[in-house]
């Protein structure tokens, strides 16, 4: 089987010819990689199955600096999204303090807000990089270009999480506009990424900590739940095989079955720090592939090479056993993951994986 086909094969719950497997590296993993293998591509070293792609953000227009002042704006770590969500950088890749434009503003404030459009993303640039990862055997993970999400994460970026919550209490038409606006778009994204080829609709919100959601289920159920509905069926519309990934990092046990509903089929990442990946495929295999299990809080960074082979061993064993599985990391690879833990994830893939 080539990538893409072991990758499709696995996670539309049927038996591949191995377990499909995929890590992403952060910069730090990325240069050292380089120091090693020079040239090479990951997919040259490592059995990397599949591909996430993003659609590049064109130019910013200057028309999101006045929600700014001057002061950020001359700040070099300072930059602001095709949506106009501004973010600092912190300390490492992904260390982030984003600062709302809406934050403060007013109901026409929000109705008025210059949203992205679909055209400000180049489409044509991500449908040619989708046919040279399907042309070099790899599947597509095509990602919505939401800041990281789908409905909730850009919705509480434009806004600020303290008082999109109050909004949300307070059953606000604040909060009804900005969510509306956020799923409108979020629909016509879906789509035109599943137009251009990709294989896997990437959707994601950051609805879980370690203990618990970061609301309760009947608020998501309220606010997110429907909207997100509509953003799968919309991909769906544009293409009824793709299939649909969605991402929460936490404890989201009180939902998974809502997702189900909803038409999500591949659950990402299930934080074994959190949630047990066994009992959760025990109990929702039948209508979920899962993508991820490993820990990069526990597994990955902190422990011996043997106990990373072991892990592997194990989660092939119980989430992988009859299909439905893609084995990763449960984030990036960061700078304190021991490389010599990186080498034991792929050799023990490459030794438990085959079915």
């Amino acid at each position: 089987m080539t990538s893409r086909e072991r990758v499709v094969t696995a996670l539309r719950r049927r038996i591949p010819d191995r377990v499909p497997c995929f890590a992403e590296f952060s910069p730090a993993k990325i240069e050292e990689f380089k120091l090693k293998y020079g040239e090479a591509e990951l997919e040259d070293v490592f059995p990397l199955d599949v591909r996430y792609i993003v659609p590049e953000e064109k130019t910013v227009a200057a028309k999101y600096q006045r929600y700014y002042p001057e002061e950020l704006l001359h700040d070099p770590r300072f930059s602001i999204s095709r949506w106009g969500i501004g973010s600092l950088k912190g300390s490492s890749y992904h260390f982030t303090k984003y600062v709302s434009p809406l934050q403060g503003k007013d109901l026409e404030d929000v109705r008025t807000y210059p949203y992205p459009q679909v055209s400000d993303f180049d489409w044509q640039g991500f449908a040619q990089k989708v046919e040279h990862t399907h042309a070099s055997g790899l599947a597509v993970a095509g990602l919505l270009p939401a800041r990281g999400g789908a409905i909730w994460e850009p919705a509480w970026q434009l806004r600020s999480q303290e008082e999109i919550f109050l909004d949300m209490m307070d059953e606000s038409e604040l909060a009804v506009t900005l969510f509306d606006k956020v799923a409108a778009l979020a629909r016509e994204l879906a789509q035109a990424v599943v137009r251009s080829g990709a294989d896997i609709l990437t959707t994601a919100d950051d609805i879980g900590t370690q203990r618990g959601m970061v609301m309760s289920p009947d608020m998501w159920r309220r606010w997110i739940k429907p909207r997100l509905a509509s953003v799968i069926a919309a991909a769906k519309t544009a293409n009824p095989d793709v299939l649909i990934f969605y991402h929460s990092d936490g404890n989201i046990l009180p939902v998974i079955q809502d997702l189900i509903e909803i038409g999500v089929e591949i659950l990402n990442p299930i934080q074994p720090e959190c949630m047990d990946p066994a009992e959760i495929a025990a109990r929702y295999g039948g209508s979920l592939s899962f993508w991820g299990t490993v820990g990069t809080q526990t597994t990955m960074p902190f422990g011996r090479p043997e106990e990373v082979k072991a892990v592997v061993k194990e989660r092939i064993a119980t989430v992988g056993k009859a299909g439905g599985f893609l084995i990763a990391p449960t984030h990036m690879l960061e700078p304190d993951v021991p490389w010599e833990n990186i080498e034991a994830f792929f050799a023990a893939v490459k030794r438990y994986g085959a079915y």
